[in-house]
């Protein structure tokens, strides 16, 4: 199995969002909507096509991951990062890596692109391994009912949380 991340393109749509609906069905924290969500937010001004990206076998799309402008505001300050919801691996594919070079290779690419965090609401022990910490550690609020243990954030370049907390204000598409 040779897998290749690219961005995702307009003929992807289709596939990537049964990927989603299949690989979340039965997720217990899930509402089996984030496939809309994915299709909300690529029509929002949060959305950058650089950072939706799938991964690839062949000619089988396997994977999918987005990252979408957020923003975190404080009572003086608001500052940019980024949301990383959903990421998503065919469910013959998982446990096998793929959801990992899509996280890596997005995190590279944000970098890239000037942004110095992401902000996601995910599994307690899956985002660790990435350098994912708790978000109370940068007294950051996440404006949904969830546990702390699932709030996280990372820095994708050194202190690019720092002197940042706030509550995290996400596109409208996230709560539609």
């Amino acid at each position: 199995m040779k897998i290749t991340i690219r961005q995702e393109i307009p003929d992807d749509f289709k596939e990537v969002s049964d990927i989603i609906e299949d690989a979340f069905q039965n997720e217990e924290i899930s509402d089996n909507t984030e496939h809309r969500l994915v299709e909300r937010l690529r029509n929002s001004e949060a959305f950058i096509p650089e950072l939706s990206l799938v991964a690839v076998n062949g000619n089988e799309i396997v994977g999918h991951i987005l990252l979408t402008r957020i923003k975190i505001e404080s009572e003086k300050k608001t500052f940019d990062s980024l949301a990383l919801a959903p990421v998503t691996v065919k469910p013959v594919y998982q446990k096998k890596g793929i959801g990992g070079l899509l996280i890596r290779e997005s995190h590279r690419i944000a970098k890239e692109m000037g942004f110095k965090s992401i902000i996601l609401l995910g599994h307690e022990d899956y985002y660790p391994r990435f350098g994912y910490e708790l978000t109370s550690k940068y007294g950051i609020k996440i404006p949904f009912d969830a546990p702390e243990k699932n709030c996280m954030a990372i820095e994708l370049v050194e202190d690019g949380l720092k002197g940042i907390s706030g509550t995290v204000e996400y596109a409208k598409e996230f709560y539609e």
